[in-house]
């Protein structure tokens, strides 16, 4: 069972992810996106984007880098072999293209258990950092410009579901 004192925590931005041109690349192949954008620079250029950009669930490469620091916390006391993935959504701002340096503000929503089970929603706000910071400042109201929202609920089976 997810430990509910976690409920509107806030994880602080976390190290940059360098968003790469071949990491694109394999995200799309992998996800089946074909359109051009995805894989050919001068495609993508041509539709007035300064790169790759990327599909809209590779936002998810991003959030779940973000999430493994709640999961992975002790006291949240999160079992990962016993989670199951309930639901996604994403909220784009503007698309994820390759050289974006992405950092990402964990919430955690909200937890709910009933019975054996929890379910715990969180809340990924990916931020692009402005070229020239290579650190995020904690006094900073956002560490960048808003990219995406990746919204993600997690059932959690306790050791008797």
């Amino acid at each position: 069972m997810a430990n509910a004192d976690f409920e509107g925590r806030v994880y602080p931005a976390d190290a940059p992810y360098s968003v790469g041109r071949e990491k694109i690349r394999e995200f799309a192949v992998a996800v089946g996106a074909t359109h051009p954008a995805h894989h050919d620079l001068v495609a993508a250029r041509g539709l007035g984007y300064p790169d790759l950009v990327a599909p809209p669930t590779f936002a998810v490469v991003v959030a779940q880098r973000t999430e493994a620091q709640y999961v992975r916390d002790p006291e949240a006391a999160i079992d990962f072999s016993r989670v199951v993935h309930a639901d996604e959504r994403f909220t784009h701002h503007r698309p994820i293209v390759a050289g974006d340096e992405l950092t990402t503000v964990l919430h955690v929503d909200r937890i709910v258990s009933r019975g054996a089970i929890s379910m715990v929603t969180t809340r990924c706000e990916i931020y692009a950092m402005p070229q020239h910071v290579e650190v995020p400042s904690p006094e900073a109201e956002t560490p960048g410009e808003h990219v995406a929202t990746v919204t993600s609920t997690l059932a959690i089976r306790g050791e008797d579901a």
